[in-house]
């Protein structure tokens, strides 16, 4: 039983470990869905589709809404930690 149990445990950690080669599919998966989302937005501002001052504009405005959305958090004291952190 014990052997079953330590065989079945190494094979759900085994498959929970991903490859390089799925982390890059899972990468360009969330790089694809960021242009989809942000893409109109950047070409509508003037820049020119699949154009490095595009990208810039896509990576700037999904880099600005994960800060906004991570600011605004249930962390009950925002970025400055604990009030006995803070120099008064």
């Amino acid at each position: 039983m014990r052997t079953l149990l330590l065989a079945t445990a190494s094979a759900l950690c085994l498959t929970a470990c991903s490859t390089p080669q799925e982390r890059a599919l899972q990468q360009q998966a969330d790089m694809d869905r960021i242009m989809i989302e942000y893409g109109p937005a950047c070409a509508r501002l003037g820049f020119t589709a699949n154009s490095d001052p595009w990208r810039n504009c896509v990576l700037q405005l999904s880099t600005r809404d994960e800060i906004s959305r991570y600011a605004n958090s249930n962390y009950p004291y925002g970025w400055g930690g604990p009030p006995y952190w803070r120099r008064w």
